[in-house]
């Protein structure tokens, strides 16, 4: 009786965990983008947050670590790959001259040392830092005419925000 090859067989028990994994991984970049969606509409449309930031933070990482492990998983809108929120429609779009883009945020020493050696690596020299806490809220662009405030409009998605003008007039210490 002729022996049977079991080579494809073995070909084929080798790419399954790679698929399962590929498999899991894409199930799971769908319930995180899910949960993030639902995070961020409730934090920048109703503004009833039900997480923390540092919880929304967790979500975003899982996500962007998910992401770079298997970039074919990234989509053009995956929340890791926008900035903002949806722009409300109870103020006037106004669209800004530069994109706006985010902070990005580092979560222990060794993130921080790393950004720190890309940036002097940009600069060519070593870089003097000042740290503060970040305080979460709102980002505005304010744009002067002749001195004068003109606009002011909030972050929105990056390129279309919502006109604040009026309320910002209201902040005596804004010029």
């Amino acid at each position: 009786m002729p022996r049977r090859s079991s080579a494809p067989a073995q070909r084929e028990e080798r790419h399954q965990p790679e698929e399962r994994r590929l498999s899991d991984a894409q199930k799971r970049v769908e319930e995180l983008r899910e949960q993030i969606n639902h995070h961020a509409y409730r934090y920048h449309v109703l503004d009833e947050p039900e997480i923390s930031d540092a919880e929304y933070d967790e979500l975003i990482r899982e996500l962007e670590a998910l992401e770079g492990e298997f970039p074919e998983l990234i989509t053009p809108d995956s929340p890791t790959q926008r900035v903002g929120g949806v722009v409300a429609d109870l103020f006037r779009p106004v669209r800004h001259r530069a994109r706006m883009l985010s902070l990005d945020n580092a979560f222990s020493w060794e993130e921080l040392e790393a950004w720190g050696r890309r940036v002097d690596r940009a600069l060519g020299s070593e870089a003097r830092f000042v740290c503060e806490l970040k305080i979460d809220g709102l980002a505005v662009v304010l744009s002067y005419e002749d001195g004068s405030l003109a606009t002011g409009a909030t972050r929105g998605d990056g390129e279309v925000g919502e006109d604040v003008t009026a309320n910002i007039r209201t902040v005596r210490s804004v010029p």
